[in-house]
């Protein structure tokens, strides 16, 4: 398939698979004309960077952890090298501490608009109609 199917597909800027192919994290193939093909595979290979990016993981690192993965949900530990386990920890440390700072700003963000629904009501109730 050509990029702009994948990039439907995915969902993916065809400017953001570029950059995952400079990153060595895809590997289209090239027609003789110079154009890109990519294979049905990497539909999901696509998807399950995004979700890495997504969740804060560096590409640098997401280049050392393809090798451990198969097909998604599936991990493969055949190749992993003991400074990725260090790596991972750590990614993993920084999610929690944004998964932890993400969820007090969500119920912030709840607090604030029960607050106002409340103030909204009580204003609408007190009021006389002219």
């Amino acid at each position: 398939m050509r990029i702009g199917e994948l990039s439907t597909l995915t969902d993916t800027p065809a400017r953001s698979l570029r950059y995952y192919e400079a990153q060595g994290l895809i590997e289209p193939r090239r027609m003789p004309n110079g154009y890109r093909t990519y294979d049905d595979y990497l539909v999901e290979r696509v998807l399950q960077i995004r979700g890495l990016i997504d969740s804060g993981i560096p590409t640098r690192i997401i280049k050392q952890m393809l090798p451990c993965l198969g097909k998604p949900h599936t991990i493969v530990v055949e190749d992993a090298e003991p400074e990725l386990l260090e790596l991972l920890a750590r990614e993993r440390d920084r999610m929690t501490d944004r998964i932890d700072c993400l969820t007090r700003n969500r119920d912030a963000i709840s607090s604030y608009m029960e607050a106002v629904s409340e103030a909204t009501a009580a204003n609408r109730a007190g009021s006389s109609p002219r």
